[in-house]
């Protein structure tokens, strides 16, 4: 029998569906169940300890003479005629004590703040990667047409809480000016964006720029409120580089918060073996912890773990694995050893968003759970790797996180829910289908899926046989057909296009030097 074909009937039921599809209200979640441990706690010990003889002994390159400065007179060693640090084991430990537990990241969105730290969440849009894709034209190089959709979507998701980076990276916009030019844009798109990128002192403080004058607030109101972060990765093994450090630099003055994320692949940039790759992450984060704090003691940071394994017959980064997931649910412990709130990300490597993505990202999301994450990165979207954005895959991962978000939604035990009229009116043999209780919850007694269809196999069938990921294309052009922008007062736009023009025309950011 020949496969059947999507019928133009079907076509039409699939976006009505879409049309209607249902979405929890936009809310913050809290992880109410104990955290996970892989880890005893005298393995942890053990792994900080390593850390510190690492920063110790071995050292770790800071490649800029001002951080290199500040780190001296602060009493670590700087080796002579290079920029190898050497960190006292007390410098570290005092320095890093100092980071707060939690803090509040202030959104123009409607609910104001979003909370960092404790058993808040926060599920942030994929970002970064350098390719787009969808089902109808393919993968592609990034571009600001996909750029602003992927944002329009973003701001259409309730579940989408935060804006992590540029969800695809506009290539075709110039270097020195995609800052200004992307940010601007997002800014006018999205009431959730607060991100700027740490790749040099002017793009950062251009940023930092932007966002204070959307927020319609001066300075010292900003540094009251953090309002902007930034991730900041270490070039694996055991170095941070220059423009990034000046972007640290820049943000910790002015109390915005830093995610210190070491990207350590297990056998590549990292030890082969996933505790010593942990030690590798452990001692990475807690120096650029431990510099934000000597630049500006009591500034907010996140501590990030990104630690996966690669296949070792070709060298490409595996995501979603048991190996990904026992490394975040580890670095949630350190952590939570550090008392600093933690980042990790929703990642896999299929090359599509089709069933190797879903569970690669299900492992990447419990794990998150398990581990008590409180910031996820990439939520939305990720494939292959981080080389490529998917449309399809930000609806997919949405449905993912909306189940996840009401899993953590604690269950209700009281004489009304435990339901005992009911079980005495339908009593032995009877179906509780049209009871009182039941038709009292009809429209809410459970959450009602985008993706899953609960048809029978022939009424499936029948309206055109349609996959998840079909239906996952219709619902994002759905909501971006029926995408409404932010409001934003017309002198905040006038002077945000003003700084951004001007920016434009003195040639945008320079390269640090």
């Amino acid at each position: 029998m020949a496969r059947r074909g999507r019928s133009r009937t079907g076509v039409r039921a699939e976006r009505a569906a879409a049309a209607s599809f249902q979405q929890l209200p936009f809310r913050q979640p809290l992880n109410p169940f104990p955290s996970m441990e892989v880890l005893s706690v005298d393995q942890v010990e053990a792994i900080h300890e390593k850390s510190l003889d690492v920063l110790e002994r071995i050292g770790i390159n800071f490649l800029n003479p001002d951080a290199c400065s500040i780190l001296r007179t602060a009493g670590a060693d700087v080796e002579a005629g290079s920029f190898r640090i050497r960190f006292p084991r007390g410098l570290i430990e005092e320095s890093v004590a100092k980071a707060p537990s939690s803090y509040k990241l202030h959104i123009r969105h409607s609910v104001g703040t979003l909370d960092v730290g404790g058993n808040a969440m926060i599920f942030g849009l994929v970002a970064s990667p350098p390719n787009a894709s969808d089902l109808d034209t393919g993968r592609r190089p990034g571009n600001m047409e996909d750029f602003e959709n992927f944002i329009r979507l973003g701001q259409s998701l309730n579940i989408v809480h935060q804006m992590g980076g540029y969800p695809v990276e506009p290539v075709d916009v110039a270097p020195p000016l995609r800052h200004l030019v992307a940010e601007r844009s997002a800014i006018k798109l999205s009431d959730k964006f607060c991100f700027g990128y740490s790749l040099g002192r002017e793009r950062i403080r251009d940023s930092i720029e932007m966002t204070r004058i959307a927020r319609g607030i001066d300075y010292e109101t900003l540094a009251r409120e953090p309002s902007i972060l930034t991730v900041v990765n270490a070039n694996s093994p055991l170095q941070y580089d220059l423009p990034m450090l000046n972007g640290m630099i820049e943000m910790a003055k002015l109390n915005q918060p830093v995610v210190v994320t070491p990207f350590t692949l297990a056998g590549a940039m990292a030890p082969v073996t996933l505790a010593g790759a942990l030690v590798q992450q452990n001692a990475e984060a807690l120096a650029g912890i431990a510099f934000i704090q000597l630049v500006n003691p009591g500034a907010p940071v996140m501590y990030g773990g990104f630690t996966s394994n690669v296949d070792m017959k070709s060298g490409a980064p595996a995501f979603g694995t048991p190996e990904y997931a026992k490394a975040v649910i580890a670095g949630g412990q350190l952590a939570r050893r550090y008392g600093v709130p933690y980042r990790s990300s929703n990642v896999n490597a299929s090359n599509a968003p089709d069933v190797q993505s879903a569970y690669e990202s299900q492992m990447s999301i419990w794990a998150c759970a398990l581990g008590h994450v409180n910031f996820v990165k990439h939520g939305f979207g990720w494939i292959e790797g981080g080389l490529t954005a998917s449309f399809e895959k930000v609806i997919i991962d949405a449905e993912m996180m909306q189940m996840m978000a009401e899993f953590l939604t604690p269950m209700v035990v009281d004489d009304d829910e435990m339901a005992m009229d009911a079980i005495e009116e339908v009593g032995p043999g009877g179906h509780f289908f049209g009871c009182a209780h039941t038709m009292e919850r009809y429209e809410n007694a459970f959450y009602t899926p985008m993706l899953s269809d609960w048809r029978n196999f022939e009424t499936w069938r029948d309206a055109g046989s349609v996959t998840a990921m079909h239906r996952a294309n219709s619902i994002y052009k759905d909501l971006l057909a029926n995408y409404e922008a932010p409001k934003m007062d017309p002198a905040v736009e006038e002077e945000l296009d003003a700084f951004v023009d001007r920016r434009i025309a003195e040639g945008g950011a320079k390269p640090d030097m």
